[in-house]
Parts: C-alpha cells; structure tokens; sequence
C-alpha cells in the first residue's frame, strides 16, 4: 500500500470501525439486527415461494411484489460482514469488494423505489380503469418494467463506481467510520475530486428518489380522488384497503430513506453513532416489515400461509 504525502494511494484492503463511540456494546447490538435479518429473510423467502408456486396468485401485482421482495432481500447483503465486525472482530474488506457492497445497496435501494413506483401505477390503473387493467398491465409490460428498472438503477450507480474507481487515487485513511460501505462515508476518506462525487451523489438521489416519489404521490392523489367518486362507502372502504399495505411500506421506505439521508448529510451536529444506525435501520426495518404487512393486509397471501401453518399442524398431529 503505497503512501504519498501522508495519503494512502488506492488501498487494496479497508477497515469497517462498526458504530463509532458503541463499540463496547456492538456485540449486543448485533443481536437485534440478526433477528431482524433472520425474520426478513425466512417471510420474504416464504412469500416468494407462496407467489411462485400457486398460479392462482399470479398476477401482475404479485409479480411486482415477487422483485420488491427480491430487491429488499439483497439489500441485506450488509448484515453477514457486520456482525463479522460486532461479533467476530473482521473489520478488513477488500477495496474492490467496498465498492461492490456499496453499489449492490444503493442499487438496490433504487429499485425497491422504481417497484414502489410501478406498483402505485398498478393500482392506479386497477381502481380508475378496471376493466382494461389486465390488458394494460400485461406479462410483457412487466417484463419491460423490470428491465427498465434495474438497468435505469444499476447504470447510474455505477457510475458512482467509475468515479472512485479513476477519478478518486488519494485517500487520507483507510479506516471507514461506518460498519458498511456507504457512498458518503467513502467520498470522506478521499483528499481529491470530493465535491465532484458529492454532487454527483445527490443528483442520482434526486433523479431516481426524488422522481419516484413525486410520481407516486401524484397516483395516490388520482386515486383518493376516484375513490370518494365512488357512490357507495362499502366500495370506497374495500378500496382504500386495498392501498393501505402499499401506502405503509411506501412511508416507510421514502420516511426513512431521506431521514437517513439528511440527518447523514446535513447533522454534522449529530454524534456519529446515531448516523450510522439509522442508516442500518433504514436497510434492515422495511425488509423486517414488509412480510408482515403484505401477510396481515393480502388476504390472499395471508389465506395460503394460514392454510401452510394448518397443513403443518395437521402433520405434526398424526
């Protein structure tokens, strides 16, 4: 590892410090975030197996659902190497494999929103235009939208990895104040082109976040407003609780992605610690949350692992 000046020339190995100023207690920390990540994984795996393997569920709002679920699940990519610094003291990563951490959670962070957004037009369609929702909404206009997503994410991503890659050589340290590889927490240990990757940051936060959540509010106003056009109470309440698991995880995503995101940018006043843990709730709580939500508010879903639990149940009796 080459040293300039007092700078480090494109390190080969980085140091994950964990949560500043809480180290004495990450090994207890550790617990919670593993039982988050194990709920999340088993319900959404459990929920993807259920939309997979029964056709009769397998419409067009499920298979949105089926790459939300997917795109959540490897969010959590972050959480084996954290409790390996919490519980296992393994703070070294591999600078190739810091950018490839870095690029798969805010990738797919991107498309968890780009689904969010396709799914609040899904409903859109379902209650303003019913009858042409099947035409409209169709095997192939998944497929694209699926394509169109992930490509749209993943290429403006990456090139936040081009950018570290051949623009950013100097680092001041190699040590990251932060328990993953995070865009802004990288930007800091570089002594060159910082604000080039600053801007660039809030540009891709703004083009991908900022667009999808304008969209889906703007479909949610369409739809509040056809939905007290209906003339019967009994339709506006089956209706609107249709929308409420979407509108809960919807809050839920955007709430705490641009909590994160300011408080990370813009608190300087704020002890790191408190920094670095909202940044972990926000990947770990939605993909803890969505199975429950989608389990308790889809009847469907939750009618076939109710019907799972009694077929286990029946089992174990005889």
């Amino acid at each position: 590892m080459l040293k300039i000046n007092g700078s480090v020339f494109m390190p080969s190995i980085l140091t994950l410090v964990g949560i500043p100023g809480l180290e004495s207690v990450q090994c207890w920390i550790g617990i919670p975030f593993f039982v988050m990540y194990l709920i999340a994984m088993t319900g959404n795996f459990l929920i993807l197996a259920i939309i997979k393997h029964t056709s009769s569920i397998f419409k067009p709002h499920y298979i949105i659902l089926s790459i939300i679920w997917t795109s959540i699940t490897f969010k959590t990519c972050i959480l084996p190497k954290m409790l390996g610094i919490f519980w296992f003291h393994l703070p070294e990563i591999y600078f190739e494999a810091c950018l490839l951490q870095m690029w798969l959670i805010h990738s797919f962070q991107a498309i968890e929103s780009g689904v969010l957004l396709a799914m609040a037009l899904d409903h859109y369609v379902a209650i303003c235009y019913p009858l042409r929702h099947a035409t409209i909404f169709s095997q192939q206009l998944m497929t694209h939208i699926g394509i169109g997503v992930t490509l749209r994410c993943a290429i403006l991503v990456a090139q936040c990895l081009v950018l570290f890659k051949y623009r950013l050589k100097l680092y001041r340290t190699t040590v990251i104040s932060h328990s993953y590889c995070e865009h802004m927490a990288l930007v800091k240990l570089a002594t060159e082109d910082i604000r080039v990757n600053k801007i660039y940051g809030l540009f891709v936060v703004f083009t991908i976040l900022g667009f999808d959540i304008i969209c889906i509010t703007l479909s949610y106003v369409w739809i509040f407003i056809a939905v007290f056009q209906l003339p019967q109470k009994e339709a506006r309440l089956k209706v609107f609780n249709t929308c409420i698991a979407h509108i809960c995880v919807f809050l839920q995503f955007y709430l705490l992605a641009f909590f994160a995101f300011f408080t990370h940018r813009f608190g300087s006043h704020i002890t790191p610690y408190v920094h670095i843990l909202l940044s972990s709730f926000y990947l770990l709580v939605p993909p803890f949350l969505n199975p429950i939500v989608y389990g308790v508010k889809t009847k469907q879903l939750c009618d076939h692992i109710l019907k799972m639990l009694l077929f286990k149940n029946h089992l174990d009796h005889q």
